[in-house]
C-alpha cells in the first residue's frame, strides 16, 4: 500500500490541486513558495496524530472570489487515497488497516481519506445573510474572521466521502507519520537516553544479536534475552549494595533528624533501598563521536550536518521499532511515511548523495513505506531518478504541478514510444548538478556549447537585462540535442513544467557535391550559401524552424539570419568587425586581425583586407568566393564584415577564447559612462532571444 493521490481544496496557497506520488521515494522540487511544504503539511493533517487539526483563518486559501464567497463559507477539503502496492501481500496487516475506506475493492485496490475544516450547516444561513451587502472579498474575511471562525469544525472521513464514514483513532494510529521541518534543531533529539528516541531505539536494539539469529526460535530468544537480564539484576544489586555500604555510617546521621522531627513511630523509620533496571539505565547512555585519534566528543560538538543525518537514521531505527510486530505487537505501525523539509541544511553536496543512498536503501529493506522530500538542492535532483520527481511551478499565480518522468509518453503516440525513452534515458543522464538547475528556473535558456553559456549572461547585460533579476538560468546542453528537454516543457502537453524556453541555435550551412555518391556535407561560410547550385546540395540547420516565430505557447527558438549567418563566433565578428574586445590574448592569428581592424577603420576597400591573409587553402577559399559572392546581397561593406567574420572564425578556440572574451567584456562594462568604454553590439538573434525572455508570460 501507498499514498498514491492527494486533492487540496482551499488549503494555504492551493485553490485546487492534485498530486499523483510514487511508491518509495517522492522528491518534491520547485520555486519558493509553491506550495511544497504547505503538501507536506497537507499530509501531516491526516496522518499525523501531534498536528493541531483546527485550523485558522490563515489556513484558508484567500483568493477566493467575491462571487463564491457570498455562494458558500470557505471550506477545506483534503484527500488522500491510497492504491495497492506492486507484489503486496493482500492478507497482510496493510489492507487491514484501511479495510474501512476502500472505495474500490478491485485490484489495485484503492482507499480514500479525507480531512475537512468547515462552517457547519447550522451556521450557514446567517453567514450568508452577514455577506449578503459585502462589496469586495476582504471585507468578508474581515467578518469570516471576527464571526464565524470559532465556529468552524473539523471532520476526518473514511471511504467513500459523500457516506461520511467517521475515522477510528485505531486504524489511523497504525500510520507512522514523521515529519522533520526545515527549522529542526535535532541535537536536542539526541543528546542522551533520557529522550524518548534514543530511549525506544536503545530498548528494541538491546540484544539485537540475539532478535535478529534466525537460526534461534523465538522461544530460544527469549529465554537467551531472560539469562542476560537476570545477570543484569545481580550486576545491578552488587552495585546498589556497595552504594549501601558507603552510606551506612552516613546513612545514620541523615536518619537521626528523621527521630528528632517525629517522623519515625511505632518501631519503623525511614530507611534507603533501590534497584536498578535496564530501562533506568537507558539516561545515563550519551551519544558520542568516536575519534580516530582515541579521543571521544560529545554529539553537540558535532557539525550540524553530520547530526542532521545521525538523527535521521535513529529516527528511521525508531520506525523499525514502531512497525515490529514482535515487539509491540498489536500497537505496531504498519505503515512508517518519512517527510523531510530541505534535507540540504547544513549538507555539503558528498553527503547529499549520501543522504539519498541511504534513503534509496532503506525503501530496498522495507524499513519505510514513503518518503516524502521537499528541497532546492541540484545535487538532491541530480541524484534522484527522473521519475520520483515532482515539480511544482507557479502559472498565472496558481500552482502547477508536473510529472518529468511521465512527459516523455504519450499513450496516443505509439511509434515514437521508442524515440521517446531514449529522450528520457538522455536527459535522466544529462541532469547532473549543474543541468538540475532547469527543474528550479523561472525561464531556461538552452544554448549548444559552452562559449554561449558563458557569454549571454555577459550579453544580458549589455542590453540592461540582467539574467539573474529575471529569473533566466542558461543551460549548455552541449549540441543540438534540444528535442530531448522540450519534452519536460511542452505547454501543449498535460504534466510538464510550464516555463518559458528560448533555444539558441546555429544556422550551420553546409554544401555537398552533387555528383559525387561518396559527398559529405562540408561547412561553408554565409557568402557561399546557394551561389552554385548546379555543383552543389546546401542546407541550413533547421532542427528548430517549428519554434521560431511563436509558433508554440511557451517555446521559442532563435539563430542567426539565414543569409549572412553561421555560428555565434561568426556572428561575433561580423557585427562587430572593428572591436578591439574581440582580440583576447589565446587568439590566433593576433597580428593579423588587428591589421584587418585598422584597414576597416581607415574604410580600406575589401581586396586591402584580403591581402592581410597569410597564405593557406582555406584563406583562398575564403578570397576566392568573396571575390565571386553575389553582389546583389554581398555588398562592399558586407564583403568587409565577412572577411573579419571568416579569418575571426578560424582564429578561435571555442572555450578558452569565449572564457577571456567574456572576461574582457565584463571589464568593458564597468567602464560604461567613461572615455575607455567601448562599444559592442550583441548579435542581433541573442539579443531577441533576451528580450523575448525579459518580456511577461
Amino acid at each position: 500500500m501507498y499514498i498514491s493521490r492527494i486533492d487540496i481544496e482551499n488549503y494555504r496557497n492551493f485553490e485546487s490541486v492534485t498530486v499523483e506520488f510514487k511508491d518509495g521515494i517522492n522528491l518534491l522540487i520547485g520555486q519558493n513558495n509553491s506550495g511544497k511544504s504547505n503538501l507536506i503539511r497537507a499530509l501531516a493533517l491526516i496522518f499525523d496524530s501531534s498536528v493541531k487539526k483546527q485550523l485558522t483563518i490563515d489556513d484558508i486559501y484567500n483568493n477566493i472570489s467575491l462571487e463564491k464567497l457570498k455562494q458558500h463559507s470557505p471550506k477545506i477539503s483534503i484527500s488522500v487515497q491510497l492504491s495497492q502496492s506492486d507484489n503486496e501481500n493482500l492478507m497482510g496487516d496493510e489492507l487491514v488497516t484501511v479495510s474501512n475506506w476502500l472505495t474500490s475493492l478491485k485490484e489495485p485496490y484503492q482507499a480514500m481519506i479525507q480531512y475537512e475544516f468547515f462552517l457547519p450547516e447550522s451556521e450557514e444561513a446567517r453567514y450568508l445573510e452577514d455577506v449578503m451587502q459585502a462589496t469586495n472579498a476582504s471585507d468578508i474575511w474581515q467578518i469570516i474572521k471576527t464571526k464565524f471562525i470559532r465556529h468552524y469544525i473539523n471532520k476526518t472521513w473514511v471511504g467513500n466521502p459523500e457516506n461520511q464514514v467517521p475515522i477510528d483513532g485505531e486504524s489511523l494510529n497504525k500510520f507512522d507519520f514523521q515529519f522533520l521541518d526545515a527549522i529542526r534543531d535535532v541535537e536536542r533529539d539526541m543528546f542522551s537516553g533520557r529522550n524518548t528516541l534514543l530511549k525506544d531505539v536503545i530498548d528494541f536494539f538491546m540484544d539485537y544479536d540475539i532478535k535478529s539469529d534466525k537460526e534461534l526460535t523465538e522461544e530460544q530468544q527469549t529465554e537467551k534475552i531472560k539469562s542476560r537480564r537476570e545477570s543484569f539484576e545481580i550486576v545491578s544489586k552488587e552495585l546498589i549494595e556497595k552504594l549501601q555500604e558507603r552510606l551506612e555510617s552516613g546513612n545514620k546521621e541523615i536518619l537521626s533528624y528523621s527521630n528528632d522531627i517525629g517522623a519515625s513511630f511505632d518501631d519503623s523509620m525511614p530507611d534507603f533501598e533501590g534497584k536498578i533496571s535496564e530501562n533506568e539505565l537507558y539516561s545515563v547512555l550519551q551519544l558520542i563521536v568516536k575519534q580516530n585519534t582515541g579521543m571521544n566528543i560529545p554529539i553537540s560538538n558535532n557539525g550540524l550536518g553530520y547530526n542532521n543525518l545521525i538523527f535521521m537514521s535513529l529516527l528511521l531505527a525508531k520506525m523499525q521499532v514502531d512497525s515490529n510486530g514482535k515487539y509491540l505487537g498489536s500497537n505496531a505501525k504498519v505503515f512508517p511515511v518519512l517527510a523531510i523539509e530541505e534535507p540540504e541544511a547544513h549538507l555539503h553536496p558528498t553527503m547529499q548523495f549520501q543522504f539519498m543512498k541511504f534513503l534509496k536503501k532503506n525503501i530496498k529493506e522495507k524499513k519505510v513505506k514513503q518518503v516524502f522530500i521537499t528541497s532546492h538542492s541540484t545535487h538532491i535532483t541530480s541524484s534522484t531518478n527522473l521519475d520520483d520527481i515532482i515539480c511544482f511551478y507557479k502559472e498565472n499565480g496558481k500552482t502547477g504541478i508536473s510529472y518529468p518522468g511521465k512527459v516523455f509518453y504519450n499513450v496516443n503516440e505509439h511509434q515514437n514510444s521508442e524515440c521517446k525513452e531514449d529522450s528520457k534515458k538522455y536527459v535522466q543522464r544529462f541532469l547532473d548538478a549543474t543541468k538540475s538547475n532547469m527543474l528550479f528556473a523561472e525561464k531556461v535558456i538552452f544554448v549548444e556549447g559552452i562559449a554561449e553559456q558563458l557569454l549571454i549572461p555577459i550579453f544580458a547585460e549589455y542590453l540592461n537585462k540582467p539574467l539573474e533579476e529575471n529569473h533566466i538560468s542558461v543551460i549548455n546542453i552541449g549540441g543540438r540535442y534540444f528535442e530531448h528537454f522540450l519534452y519536460l516543457f511542452d505547454g501543449n502537453k498535460d504534466g510538464t513544467i510550464k516555463r518559458k524556453i528560448a533555444c539558441i541555435t546555429d544556422l550551420d550551412p553546409t554544401r555537398k557535391e552533387k555528383d559525387s555518391n561518396n559527398a559529405k556535407s562540408k561547412r561553408c561560410y554565409p557568402y557561399e550559401l546557394n551561389v552554385e547550385p548546379m555543383k552543389y546540395k546546401y542546407s541550413v540547420n533547421d532542427s528548430m524552424v517549428k519554434y521560431k516565430d511563436g509558433g508554440h505557447p511557451n517555446i521559442r527558438s532563435f539563430t542567426q539570419d539565414e543569409v549572412f549567418g553561421k555560428t555565434l563566433e561568426y556572428q561575433l565578428a561580423f557585427e562587430n568587425e572593428n572591436s578591439r574586445l574581440l582580440l583576447t590574448p589565446s587568439l590566433q592569428n593576433y597580428t593579423e586581425l588587428e591589421e584587418i581592424i585598422i584597414l576597416i577603420e581607415e574604410e580600406k576597400n575589401t581586396e586591402d583586407l584580403l591581402e592581410k591573409l597569410r597564405d593557406s587553402d582555406e584563406n583562398k577559399r575564403i578570397m576566392d568566393s568573396i571575390r565571386t559572392a553575389n553582389w546583389g546581397t554581398w555588398d562592399e561593406e558586407l564583403k568587409k564584415k565577412a572577411v573579419f567574420a571568416s579569418r575571426y572564425l578560424n582564429s578561435v578556440g571555442k572555450g578558452e577564447n569565449a572564457l577571456e572574451l567574456s572576461v574582457a567584456l565584463k571589464e568593458n562594462l564597468e567602464k560604461r559612462g567613461t572615455e575607455e568604454y567601448q562599444n559592442f553590439n550583441v548579435p542581433n538573434y541573442i539579443r531577441e532571444a533576451i528580450e523575448w525572455m525579459c518580456e511577461g508570460l
